[in-house]
């Protein structure tokens, strides 16, 4: 492949820096902070949706609590209705032995609800103590989360800037090459995992290592300054 050797070195100097495109790529990629920001936030739905039922069962507890609180108040009330009945019977013992058994099942159903309300309450108790754990995790959470993303930005953003340095660097090295080579060469890097050109080191492709005997190394060389390895179809500079 005929090319002068300014472009030979272009072509050279490109493939360094998409190495280098690759590498800092790569490294964004693979920034740690990527993996952990994402299981934060994996752990920070998980913490929300326990929130989100625990206050379901606290809601639900207080107003089981409201109804029992209801019922005690009516029952507090008919219980002094049957009072007053009880002292204004004036000696009308079958009227006072009725409305007492009546006095007495509503005594022992406030008992009964009373022991409810403390029960109920213990589960409120229970229910806001673990909502305030929850609390404190997800702040825990968030604040690991800002510190991961304030490094993530950091990091990547030293690696962006990077990137688009070598973007522009290659972009103005692509122009010392012409057209056809350029093809050539961002065609065999794609296919060649960006290594697209090799140096001939004797009868050996310096990429696949791959040997060129007889007229194939003969043919080669008569390409010189550039060649295509017969192997791995790689670019071969040959000395």
């Amino acid at each position: 492949m005929q090319v002068e050797r300014e472009e030979l070195a272009a072509l050279l100097t490109l493939q360094t820096i998409d190495l280098d495109i690759m590498q800092k790529t790569k490294e964004f990629d693979e920034l740690p902070q990527r993996d952990k920001i994402l299981k934060l936030r994996t752990k920070k739905e998980a913490l929300a949706g326990q929130l989100a039922k625990v206050s379901k069962y606290k809601k639900d507890a207080k107003q089981r609590l409201g109804r029992m609180n209801d019922e005690d108040a009516s029952l507090t009330k008919r219980q002094a209705s049957i009072q007053a009945a009880i002292e204004a019977a004036h000696g009308d013992f079958r009227n006072v032995e009725a409305r007492s058994k009546e006095l007495a099942g509503i005594t022992r159903r406030r008992e009964s609800v009373a022991q409810e309300q403390e029960k109920i309450r213990g589960e409120i108790a229970k229910l806001e103590e673990l909502e305030a754990q929850i609390g404190l995790a997800q702040e825990e959470v968030e604040a690991q989360e800002s510190q991961e993303v304030e490094g993530f930005r950091e990091q990547g953003g030293a690696l962006k800037g990077a990137i688009a340095q070598l973007q522009a660097k290659r972009q103005s090295v692509a122009a010392e090459v012409s057209v056809e080579v350029l093809s050539v060469y961002d065609k065999t890097s794609a296919r060649c995992g960006g290594v697209a050109i090799g140096q001939l080191d004797g009868n050996r492709c310096g990429a696949c290592r791959s040997r060129i005997e007889g007229g194939r190394l003969i043919d080669l060389k008569a390409q010189a300054p550039l060649g295509v390895c017969p192997s791995c179809k790689r670019l071969l500079v040959i000395a």
